[in-house]
């Protein structure tokens, strides 16, 4: 996946998270709905966020992009910012 493609994930990631707390702000949506596709989508975030970082960290340092691989979401979620 290039950085473009990433990028565009992570933005419509971040449009459906916005989407689901507008619905639950609306009655429109059970709380359980919500918190459950919201760690889906945080983990997902996550997970791009993290593969995005590793894409910069390759090309900074000469190597091929395309090299970087996704990361499980158990792993990449206990990062630290």
């Amino acid at each position: 996946m290039r950085d473009d493609e990433i990028l565009d994930r992570i933005k419509a990631l971040v449009d459906e998270e916005h989407g689901l707390r507008t619905r639950l702000m609306a009655g429109e949506l059970a709380t359980d709905e919500e918190n459950a596709r919201v760690n889906e989508l945080e983990a997902a975030l996550d997970q791009c966020w993290d593969l995005l970082r590793q894409r910069r960290a390759r090309r900074g340092a000469g190597d091929d992009p395309d090299g970087a691989s996704s990361r499980p979401a158990s792993q990449v979620e206990n990062y630290r910012q």
